[in-house]
């Protein structure tokens, strides 16, 4: 028998090198190399095994439809698509401390003690990164101490296994895959080797026994999942929580989902007690809302199927050095360009020696093109040193050439800025799509251009 061969694995990207090197070839990152011994070069792998041959099925055949099991939480279900599939896998991933295992933690408790149509669930929660006395302190101050959940602090995988093949749970909670490890690898635990092959062997699990498997995963500085990018193909599912540790608001927003949509967001409130669903975000994010002042604006957008409504805030001042400096919060910054271009062209106003800062409150982050209108009258708001009206909503998409587009789903948006006891809105209802019967919901003050909402924005 030959020698041996180890190899060099990237932890940045997964790439594979014959030879250790301080730069990765593939990434351009630095010292992120860690040698590996692949499995092929165990002894008992080197002997090809005979297996049987796989069994094929047409697709006209009928398959078993399973009930979705609900979380108990409503945002949650909401991002799922309607609550958990058996035998799926979902993976979610968030900054420390964001809330993660807290709400996983919730989720083990409502299903082991309230279960699915009175039938209650076998719920497993395996914790890598804490003792079972630091989860049941947790579990005690959010109230579910009593709750059945089998709990074990364990990293080896193959203990793991066992222990759920002998358990035999229909929701096991991972925290996280990257304390997970297998003895069949010499790498160490987190490596890209080890997080594959433990996400691997997990996934097949739940394949088998239609178990839902939910994988708590770290996050780069970068804010993407740690390790290698095919955990992410492997999973059903991938969750992130996002938020800010000095807000309380959390924001879960799937990213990939292949048994429901992936643009809805699940809004919580994070208090003592643990996580609380928010069931009307716009009220919240809208809390405590000056009544007048320049450079604001209240977009009504959507979030999947929900709209909802947000303050967009902005500043024009003057730059205090030579290069004026642009600050972009909760939206994308290259939009913002594209926005004062088309005003600085189409409308004449000059933002070449003026700093400007934009910023979405509450911590949303939005990437909806009907943000363009909101964002450029909170602009031209601030630069005229004139509030808009605090009982109006503004949505619209901009072209290049400096008209307004009509949003999507305007009756959506109106009806919820109505709910909310506003009295106006500034959007355009003159193009393709709806028409103007939708106007009812919220009196509309209708504009077709950039010049229209500056003249609007003049005469307040």
């Amino acid at each position: 028998m030959g020698k041996p061969v180890n190899i060099f694995v990237c932890q940045s990207c997964g790439s594979v090198h014959g030879k250790w090197a301080g730069r990765c070839d593939a990434c351009g990152e630095w010292n992120t190399l860690v040698e590996e011994v692949p499995a092929q070069n165990s002894p008992k792998s080197s002997r090809r095994r005979r297996s049987r041959a796989i069994d094929f099925v047409s697709l006209d055949g009928e398959t078993e439809e399973h009930p979705r099991l609900s979380t108990g939480i409503d945002e949650l279900n909401r991002v799922t698509g309607g609550g958990f599939v058996p035998g799926s896998v979902l993976l979610i991933g968030g900054d420390p401390g964001i809330g993660k295992s807290t709400l996983l933690l919730q989720v083990a408790g409502f299903m082991a003690k309230c279960g699915q149509g009175g039938t209650l669930c076998k719920t497993a929660y395996i914790s890598g990164e804490e003792s079972t006395a630091q989860v049941k302190r947790r579990a005690k101050r959010l109230g579910l101490s009593n709750a059945p959940v089998s709990l074990a602090a364990e990293t080896s995988l193959g203990p793991i296994i066992d222990g759920l093949l002998a358990e035999k749970p229909d929701v096991v909670i991972i925290d996280s895959i990257q304390t997970m490890w297998t003895d069949q690898l010499g790498a160490a635990p987190g490596t890209v080797a080890q997080v594959r092959a433990c996400a691997q062997e997990l996934t097949r699990y739940a394949k088998k026994s239609g178990a839902v498997m939910l994988l708590v995963g770290h996050v780069t500085k970068d804010g993407q999942i740690a390790g290698p990018r095919v955990v992410e193909h492997m999973v059903d599912a991938v969750l992130y929580f996002e938020g800010d540790r000095a807000n309380q608001f959390r924001i879960l927003r799937a990213h990939k989902n292949r048994f429901g949509p992936t643009d809805e967001i699940g809004v919580f409130e994070m208090g003592g007690q643990g996580l609380n669903e928010v069931a009307n975000p716009s009220a919240l994010f809208l809390d405590g809302r000056e009544e007048a002042a320049s450079g604001a604006a209240v977009f009504a957008g959507l979030e999947g199927t929900r709209p909802l409504l947000t303050e967009i805030q902005a500043l024009v001042a003057p730059a205090a050095f030579g290069t004026p400096r642009r600050a972009v919060v909760g939206w994308d910054s290259g939009r913002l360009a594209m926005v004062l271009a088309v005003l600085e062209a189409r409308c004449g106003i000059n933002f070449g020696g003026k700093d400007v800062y934009l910023n979405v409150a509450g911590g949303l982050k939005i990437a909806e093109p009907a943000a363009d209108l909101a964002v450029a009258a909170a602009l031209i708001s601030s630069i005229f040193d004139k509030p808009l009206p605090a009982d109006c909503v503004v949505f619209g998409e901009l072209s290049l050439s400096g008209d307004v587009r009509q949003a999507s789903r305007s009756d959506a948006r109106l009806k919820e800025a109505a709910k909310l006891g506003f009295k106006c809105a500034i959007a355009t209802l003159n193009k393709q799509g709806e028409t103007k019967n939708i106007s009812s919901q919220l009196p509309i003050l209708e504009i077709n251009t950039l010049p229209d909402l500056i003249t609007r924005v003049e005469a307040l």
